[in-house]
């Protein structure tokens, strides 16, 4: 059993007529937000070998799922985490948005060994306490457009107001003001490892300077964060609460700043209004001012710090396809010499596949290897085979394109000259923005495979030599 189509079909490459393999996510399916069913439990309880992606690449109820249900003794393999000592090359996952406001998200880091945490557990972030002149209200706007709320302080907080991380995670999150003024949330963190109760980890109170000057409410020598990437963090290793945030110098590290230590600035600029459909009214009046910190990226966009879509590069794929003959060798001995053979047999596909990519994408003008697209999972794409990443855009598909969404795009392509744009075949419903500057700037949309498969294409060479093909054949260069 593997998690994903592209896993399963690396699988069967190795496996051959020894292996019956199957995908939890099917085709055209995103793992990113997966919910998996009765039926998948089922499935995953009665296979002999089980293949994850991981690096918080899969929803982490599909990742539950799998660990509670694999039977004991079986062998349950993290291919992207234990492929680094096949030599996977991996990356960190950069994202750079350049809001005009502070992004902010919810962080966890550390894998709080010490306190039993597993891949499966639970770091439970609750809302517990405010102090401000209006409502708070913390949401994630899902990938159709439908918000889910995790904290609103309309009733008083409960304990339903609370966001669950896996060990290690990061998500983003909108954040609403009904009001300006001052604004002091709490939050309480717990750790809830399988089969155990929850248990505290960690307590800290977040400033936020709402339609306010952040300097008026900031001490001396306290930090205001107004632009940039910064989390909400806790870290269940030391059971720090903190703001975890780029760093204000060019080139240093992201740090670690006390909740008491920071004022978050939620500006005028940010003045939004409730949208209209009833799945807003927890904001307020369709059409009334709200003050909003945008997630900017759309969907449950849960993950670490490492891009786990490694399959971009192909040389990764063979780190991944030795593993996985590693793996099967190990479960099934009798079958070592076959294999062995499936397995040296691909690795010479995949080198092939390694040289088309970087031949095809070698022959488009430097210039012109500049990469919009809906998604961020074309990091490998471009440290391997020198493609730029100028953009991706996923915006909320329950309301228009915002004036500044557009203008941004259209300057990028503009800018850079940018012959055409991509989307996904499983994304296209996030892709309004993006089609609509593709019209108004005259430029090509053209198709990526990211994560998934589709009925066109059913193999992970075919899914790579068919993104070779038309960045070629959409970004320009001579065909030969």
């Amino acid at each position: 059993m593997t998690t994903t189509e592209i896993l399963a079909d690396l699988v069967r490459q190795v496996g051959g007529d020894r292996v019956h393999v199957d995908s939890i996510v099917p085709s055209g399916g995103d793992p990113h937000s997966y919910e998996p069913t009765p039926a998948d439990a089922d499935a995953v309880s009665r296979a002999d070998v089980t293949f994850t992606n991981h690096l918080l690449l899969e929803e982490h109820a599909l990742i539950k799922t799998i660990d509670s249900n694999a039977r004991k003794g079986t062998p349950n393999v993290s291919l992207a985490e234990a492929s680094e000592t096949y030599g996977a090359h991996v990356i960190p996952l950069v994202e750079d948005i350049g809001l005009d406001v502070i992004w902010l998200g919810l962080r966890v880091k550390g894998e709080g060994e010490e306190r039993g945490a597993t891949r499966s557990s639970d770091v439970q972030l609750s809302a517990t306490g405010l102090e401000g002149p209006g409502e708070l209200k913390g949401y994630l706007t899902e990938s159709l457009g439908r918000p889910n709320v995790y904290f609103d302080s309309a009733d008083g907080f409960t304990a339903k107001d609370t966001a669950s991380l896996p060990p290690a995670a990061h998500t983003h999150l909108n954040w609403a003001f009904t009001k300006p003024g001052v604004y002091r949330l709490t939050l309480e963190a717990k750790l809830k490892n399988a089969g155990a109760k929850a248990e505290p980890v960690g307590k800290g109170t977040f400033t936020f300077a709402v339609g306010v000057d952040p300097h008026t409410v900031a001490g001396s020598g306290d930090t205001v964060l107004d632009d940039g990437h910064s989390d909400l963090t806790v870290n269940i290793d030391s059971g720090r609460i903190s703001v975890f945030t780029d760093s204000r110098t060019e080139g240093a590290e992201q740090e670690e700043i006390p909740p008491g230590d920071v004022v978050i600035d939620v500006p005028n600029r940010a003045l939004d209004k409730v949208p209209s459909g009833k799945q807003f009214s927890f904001l307020g009046e369709q059409g009334a001012e709200i003050y909003q910190l945008p997630q900017a990226v759309l969907g449950k966009h849960v993950h670490g710090e490492i891009d786990p879509h490694l399959w971009q590069d192909a040389e990764n794929a063979k780190a991944y396809v030795q593993l996985i003959r590693d793996t099967l060798t190990k479960e099934d001995p009798e079958g070592a010499e076959t294999y062995g053979a499936n397995s040296r047999s691909y690795e010479g596909e995949l080198d092939d596949v390694d040289a088309y990519m970087a031949d095809r994408i070698g022959r488009i003008p430097a210039e012109r290897r500049q990469l919009v697209t809906t998604h961020d999972a074309f990091g490998y794409l471009k440290d391997a085979y020198g493609v730029s990443i100028a953009g991706f855009v996923v915006p909320n598909p329950a309301q228009e394109p915002s004036a500044d969404d557009v203008r941004k795009l259209t300057r990028t392509i503009s800018n850079l000259k940018i012959p055409a744009v991509f989307m996904e075949p499983n994304l296209v419903q996030r892709a309004t923005v993006l089609n609509q500057v593709a019209e108004d700037q005259n430029v090509q949309v053209c198709t990526l495979y990211g994560d998934a498969f589709d009925d066109d294409v059913r193999h992970y060479t075919d899914m790579m030599r068919h993104n070779a093909d038309e960045l070629l054949s959409c970004l320009g260069g001579e065909k030969k």
